[in-house]
């Protein structure tokens, strides 16, 4: 039977997988392989793969349906053959965005966490990559959570969020929202802060996006308190990996355990990628 190599990438997370090519078929064996390494190591670098749209919608279907995009700013797909791709992009023509998130810093968030069900996670694949900047980090969120102080863990262990739906993780407000002035008036989803992750069992943070977040039934003092000492202590780089990208480079991540931003780049410089996610479910909490 073929083998993957998994190779580590940092302690926390992150594991590059060579041995495989995907713009070939897979056998079900290597899908095994490749879905074990996700569990284990949460975030997948593949190196040199040269994927056309409908190989990496292919792809994605083997770890489960797609789920299409949010909405965007122009309100319709940035690619109407492919609409359950996504485009991250700055890149403009005749004046038009051909996608998402521009040159600016998009900062730590876990994908549509405003919504019900979250994506269970998502590919990333670089197709124009500037000379430098545009680097993605992911922070561990089970390993962030098992750090905590026990008095940390148990103020925690029944709290939920508000996870605003205003603003994406650009700042940019979405299509059809208005300024959010009071955090607890915020629309969006109310998930737990400690969530059980649906494959592995295991703990994790779930925090989503920090603009306008609000712990429920607390005062909005305590919750802004409590919440800015929850989001130091993922950022710590102890629980971190940086990709430095290369052109072709395909990313998948786990979204329900792990957070990731983006550095800001040289705004005349083309930066494009093509990504994919993968419908999630409503996330337990953890008991």
């Amino acid at each position: 039977m073929q083998k993957i190599t998994v190779t580590k990438l940092a302690d926390a997370l992150g594991a590059q997988i060579s041995g495989v090519d995907l713009t070939k078929p897979l056998h079900e064996e290597i899908v095994d392989q490749l879905k074990a390494a996700w569990s284990e190591h949460l975030v997948l670098r593949f190196r040199g793969q040269k994927l056309t749209d409908p190989e990496l919608l292919t792809l994605t279907r083997h770890f489960g349906e797609i789920d299409p995009p949010g909405p965007n700013p122009q309100g319709k797909p940035y690619l109407p053959e492919f609409p359950e791709i996504n485009v991250i992009s700055n890149i403009k023509q005749n004046g038009e965005s051909i996608g998402g998130l521009g040159d600016g810093e998009a900062v730590w968030h876990t994908d549509m966490t405003y919504i019900e069900s979250p994506p269970k996670g998502a590919f990333l694949h670089a197709l124009e990559i500037p000379p430098s900047g545009g680097d993605t980090s992911w922070s561990n969120m089970h390993l962030a959570y098992e750090n905590l102080s026990t008095e940390l863990k148990d103020l925690i262990a029944d709290k939920k969020a508000i996870h605003d739906a205003t603003y994406n993780s650009a700042g940019f407000m979405r299509r059809g929202m208005s300024e959010v002035t009071d955090p607890r008036q915020a629309p969006g989803a109310h998930h737990p802060l400690v969530v059980k992750h649906p494959v592995t069992g295991l703990p994790s943070l779930f925090l989503g996006r920090r603009r306008n977040s609000y712990i429920i039934g607390m005062e909005l003092n305590e919750s802004e308190e409590l919440l800015n000492e929850l989001w130091s202590h993922v950022s710590n780089p102890a629980y971190c990996f940086t990709q430095v990208w290369q052109l072709y480079d395909l990313m998948l991540w786990d979204n329900h355990s792990t957070m990731h931003r983006r550095d800001n780049f040289d705004p005349n410089s083309r930066r494009m990628m093509h990504r994919t996610q993968i419908k999630g479910c409503s996330l337990p909490k953890y008991h």
